[in-house]
């Protein structure tokens, strides 16, 4: 009796009744301050008192700051009761790791459907915006996976990104599309010089419409094409609109490009138009359409890959960066405060290129598939043994000239490479 009065853990039972020498007789609750803790028991507590619920689905941002309860999954049921479940092994993991992917030290043999898991998860993170481990991590994947990681690339009017994210954008291996519209790159940039690099081989189609280059830049770009036979060897489609300064003679250097299809050259410096559409025509097969074309269409090119998203977030980075400037007004700040000005985030337009649209002459070409010949060639047979018989006869009268014509011709490769070219060669 007296252990359960002093017994703090109970709940109140109600009046307590003794017997004794044949009466009852209740007990008096007020002994040992009994009465007090009866009146007010203590609440029931399922969880301590300092208790409390966060929902941890997506606390990437403060990964500095992270507790053990990332390993749980807290969701409600339908009743409205907290239920907390266990992450899985392999997620728990795959979070480590993509938190540490920058200290990784290859990838190369890893299955590829795990990988594209991680770099999902890495993205999540946003580990790849960030300075120094972002570009480490970015190298890991770009090495073992080339264009599954990303295929191809669209950096229009993003000249922002390509300021800041230079080296990550260098680290893209196996490209098949590039396009670099309206960034004004120049002769001199960086990553001019990084396209007829060996890595980016691979690339068929280059969009480089109103980047303020000159026949100067486009030398350098397909010098080791037109010596080495190397870089930009498979290209199809190439878009120089809207550069001014390229003139004739820039045009020439594009006669090594034998694997070209489609070339865009309106809004260029030319002077003698007739000339260049025959000397594209001769050397490359290359015949102007009248009609536009819609491989130039720039809804084509698009950023393909696992790192779709990447480029994204790079161009957020970067616009929240130059937001204070743009907003440095008071006046136009407290504008936009009181609703009397609108914020309009206008894209960055290309003025030659919208002249160039306005335009009706365009300098689109193309290359004609060639026609099925196995019908004309049995009907001329006789004329074709005919003239084969004179050109034989031909051949017997004037060997001379012949010899002489295909000396200069030779003299004519070896002329092909200037100084400057051999400049551009020790360079690289």
């Amino acid at each position: 009796m007296s252990y359960y009065l002093n017994s703090e853990n109970h709940l109140d039972p109600g009046p307590v009744y003794v017997r004794e020498n044949g009466q009852l007789h209740m007990v008096n609750l007020a002994l040992d301050g009994v009465r007090s803790s009866l009146q007010k028991p203590r609440p029931f507590r399922l969880f301590p008192k300092g208790f409390s619920v966060e929902l941890c689905m997506n606390r990437e941002d403060d990964t500095a700051q992270k507790e053990k309860t990332d390993h749980f999954i807290f969701t409600y049921t339908r009743e409205g009761n907290l239920r907390y479940s266990a992450k899985s092994l392999f997620s728990l993991v795959l979070g480590f790791i993509s938190d540490n992917v920058d200290h990784i030290d290859s990838l190369i043999g890893f299955p590829e459907q795990i990988a594209e898991k991680l770099f999902s998860a890495a993205e999540a993170r946003q580990k790849f915006t960030e300075p120094g481990a972002g570009l480490r991590a970015l190298q890991k994947f770009t090495e073992a996976y080339g264009s599954l990681v990303l295929c191809s690339l669209c950096l229009r009017n993003r000249y922002l990104v390509i300021s800041e994210k230079l080296e990550e954008i260098k680290s893209f291996r196996e490209l098949t599309c590039l396009d670099l519209s309206c960034c004004k790159l120049g002769d001199e940039h960086e990553l001019l010089e990084h396209l007829t690099n060996e890595a980016l081989s691979s690339v068929t189609q280059l969009h480089l419409k109103d980047n303020c280059l000159s026949d100067a830049g486009v030398r350098k770009m397909t010098a080791p094409v037109r010596v080495m036979k190397r870089g930009l060897e498979n290209l199809t489609l190439l878009d120089l609109s809207c550069n001014p300064d390229i003139t004739d003679a820039g045009i020439g250097y594009l006669f090594s490009f034998r694997k070209l299809n489609c070339l865009d050259i309106s809004g260029t410096g030319l002077k003698d138009v007739k000339a260049v559409k025959h000397k594209l025509q001769t050397h490359i097969g290359l015949v102007h359409s009248k009609v536009p074309l819609k491989e130039f269409d720039h809804s084509n090119c698009k950023t393909e890959g696992w790192a779709d998203q990447i480029v994204l977030q790079w161009e957020r980075v970067t616009s929240e960066a130059v937001k204070p400037r743009e907003t440095s007004e008071p006046g136009t700040a407290a504008q936009h405060f009181y609703g009397k000005r609108a914020r309009t985030e206008a894209p960055v337009k290309c003025h030659l290129a919208d002249a160039h649209m306005n335009s009706s002459e365009k300098l689109q070409f193309y290359k004609e598939k060639a026609p099925d010949c196995h019908g004309p060639l049995l009907k001329h047979e006789a004329l074709s043994s005919q003239e084969s018989k004179k050109s034989k006869k031909r051949a017997f009268e004037e060997p001379e000239k012949e010899q002489s014509n295909s000396s200069q011709s030779s003299k004519q490769k070896y002329v092909c490479l200037a100084v400057e070219d051999w400049d551009l060669l020790n360079s690289y």
